[in-house]
């Protein structure tokens, strides 16, 4: 499995389409661990390239502040499972969060 999570000064950025980098980290899936995380810098946001990026590069879930239904219903399309309202934190906190069904996913924080 491969999480991809979009960041922002070391952080999870709230908003995914306005995010510096993404970390993409790969789940050993026998185990549950986190793997490896890689950095990606992503391709300009223009409505549907994200989605197709992310899937190019193997993502199986993306976890986001917030996220527009269109942006959710392309992600959808590209076999990419969508959670919104994570919080500000670091990759490695999401993700293992995640993993231990912990994160706390909230309100979506975009109205768009």
């Amino acid at each position: 499995m491969k999480i991809a999570i979009p960041m922002a000064g070391g952080q999870l950025c709230l908003h995914f389409g306005h995010c510096q980098e993404f970390a993409l980290i790969d789940v050993d899936e026998a185990t549950g661990q986190p793997r490896q995380t890689t950095f990606l810098t992503p391709p300009a946001h223009e409505p549907g390239v994200l989605p197709r990026w992310l899937h190019q590069q193997g993502a199986d879930v993306i976890i986001a502040g917030g996220m527009g239904q269109r942006a959710q219903q392309l992600f959808a399309e590209n076999g990419i499972k969508v959670v919104v309202g994570a919080p500000g934190n670091t990759p490695e906190n999401i993700v293992q969060a995640y993993l231990n069904g912990t994160l706390a996913s909230g309100q979506n924080l975009c109205d768009h």
